[in-house]
């Protein structure tokens, strides 16, 4: 411990991050212009809209393209994934986003099968509608919500969840690590009884330009965008600057290494060596080809990258 804090107090980390003239990786595929235009044409027969976010980033992560889908009806804002965030960010995230105009927002973990934050979540719903005009929807018996958010946040898992909570049944969407798995809006599933309760899950959609690099590449850590559109290497870069930024040195413990570093050549290296991650290339030479073997740099930033996302190098909160 004293020697990381020597090593902070020598500034021997960057203070910010070198992108080198980087442009931000544009993920716009077809299922997200499609599924946008169909959640618009669908928000007639919605109560309420449930915008979710990856608790690590609840401003980077927000789509400002959601906002006329917002704006239109009562909303609700759930932070999920709240088992890899920082705790102790809470309230200030909280008064940020209350001081930005979000007045219902919940802090969930979707996988966690005994989740109270999900309990909560129905009878917070129909406060919401309850409070508000429903126009045209005004004499139907049912609720019908929409949950949307970027890629990969855990949309489906807030609609198993709810079955598993409301209806003690399984899940009726699918689930998974990678962004993209949704690819159009689904029929209406059924999450509550008492009140009868309908969902509709969506695509995850991400805005069509993303302005700052920095918040593309939060993004990309996270994992709403596909990691080769960023390259492997850039985001394990990315992680070491912000784990050292914030004085998160778990990685050093999870991998052996002696010391935190700055420099992610060398943790890369350290990393494929500890966990075998090799290749074996061709190389020229003065008398012929060999075929000798190196450290799979690629390998080992993906094994760090998962690390993280599974919360294995520490809470963070990345905004």
């Amino acid at each position: 411990m004293k020697l990381i804090q020597a090593l902070r107090c020598a500034g021997n980390f960057r203070t910010a991050f070198d992108f080198g003239g980087r442009e931000v990786a544009h993920w716009f595929p077809g299922h997200m212009a499609k599924g946008l235009k169909q959640m618009r044409a669908s928000l007639k027969s919605v109560d309420c809209v449930i915008e979710i976010h990856d608790a690590r980033i609840p401003f980077s992560g927000r789509n400002p393209v959601f906002q006329e889908t917002l704006d239109v009806r009562p909303q609700m804002l759930i932070l999920n994934k709240m088992d890899l965030a920082d705790p102790s960010s809470k309230q200030r995230i909280l008064k940020m986003l209350e001081n930005g105009g979000a007045r219902n927002v919940l802090y969930t973990n979707c996988l966690k099968q005994a989740d109270d934050s999900i309990k909560k979540l129905v009878p917070m719903v129909v406060k919401i509608i309850e409070s508000n005009p429903r126009f045209n929807r005004e004499e139907t018996a049912n609720y019908c919500l929409m949950v949307i958010g970027v890629p990969n946040v855990g949309k489906s898992s807030l609609i198993n969840a709810l079955r598993r909570t409301n209806l003690r049944k399984g899940r009726a969407s699918r689930v998974g690590g990678e962004p993209g798995l949704t690819k159009a809006v689904l029929t209406k599933i059924q999450v509550c009884e008492r009140p009868p309760m309908f969902l509709l899950d969506t695509p995850g959609v991400l805005p069509p330009k993303i302005d700052s690099v920095e918040t593309g590449m939060k993004l990309a850590l996270c994992g709403t965008i596909l990691d080769h559109l960023v390259g492997e290497d850039i985001i394990a870069d990315y992680l070491l600057y912000s784990l050292n930024k914030l004085g998160e040195f778990s990685y050093v413990k999870k991998y052996d290494l002696q010391e935190p570093s700055d420099d992610i050549q060398r943790v890369l290296k350290h990393i494929a060596v500890k966990l075998r991650k090799i290749q074996r290339v061709k190389a020229i030479t003065g008398v012929g080809n060999i075929t000798i073997t190196v450290p799979n740099y690629t390998a080992a930033a993906y094994d760090f990258i998962r690390a993280f996302r599974k919360g294995e190098l520490g809470l963070v909160m990345l905004d």
